[in-house]
């Protein structure tokens, strides 16, 4: 994990559990997620929060709750704003938009995820830039745009395409789970995770026999991205049935 993300991290949590308040970070990747969700375990008397707005949501911050609240009680809209921008005779891409954005002196870990949708976008922000966002982010690429506050609960939820399959592996090695999720072979997917061309959650591995669980998402340089739903159930050979999803 980062040197300075580490110190922060723990800052936050002392200041969470000192002074019974929630604290958070800005918006973080998801290999930076994965980092902070392992650090966060060996915590005790705070929990660990990861939103970005909504479930959808890539981006997130990580929220650190104090005794008193639970994670199913946390409301992200006192935390989290997001801004809808209407473009006029164009569809600005989600590069434009995180362009235009940044070009306020806006800093990444202040905004989320840009969810666009033909001539709208939405954008996950932190309170302190919702009103530089919408005063001042009147043009992504050529395109001008109108843009307003909205609630977290009316940012549109666009259904994900996944391909769901199903598959037995002898045991629940990195190659072996990438290799049946990607259609390829143990051996080639081997040599790509030895490559350095394979992540698990978000984070690059390089070792082959890396355990894999439910829950985990697995991604390989130009071939996709796919999460492990469930792990159960063995077959007649003795092979451990795999249920998977691959993202198109």
């Amino acid at each position: 994990m980062d040197k300075d993300l580490e110190k922060r991290i723990e800052e936050l949590s002392a200041r969470c559990e000192k002074q019974s308040v929630v604290t958070a970070t800005g918006f973080l990747t998801m290999a930076e997620q994965a980092e902070v969700s392992a650090w966060a375990k060996r915590l005790a008397d705070v929990t660990l929060c990861l939103n970005g707005g909504d479930e959808l949501c890539e981006r997130k911050c990580a929220f650190f709750l104090p005794y008193y609240i639970d994670e199913a009680d946390f409301d992200p809209a006192e935390h989290i704003r997001a801004v809808q921008a209407t473009a006029y005779f164009g569809e600005p891409t989600h590069r434009d938009y995180m362009g235009a954005a940044l070009g306020l002196g806006i800093r990444r870990e202040w905004i989320g995820d840009f969810r666009v949708l033909g001539d709208k976008a939405y954008i996950f922000c932190l309170p302190s830039v919702e009103k530089l966002l919408t005063e001042e982010l009147t043009q992504a690429g050529r395109v001008s745009l109108k843009t307003a506050p909205i609630p977290l609960s009316q940012v549109p939820k666009p259904e994900r395409k996944v391909k769901k399959m199903t598959f037995t592996v002898k045991s629940l090695r990195l190659d072996a789970v990438a290799g049946d999720m990607f259609g390829m072979s143990r051996t080639a997917a081997a040599e790509l995770i030895r490559a350095g061309a394979v992540s698990l959650n978000y984070a690059l591995c390089v070792h082959v026999d890396a355990p894999v669980s439910e829950g985990d998402v697995i991604s390989i340089r130009g071939r996709g991205k796919g999460a492990v739903t469930a792990v159960g159930g063995q077959s007649r050979k003795d092979r451990t049935f795999v249920e998977a999803e691959i993202y198109l």
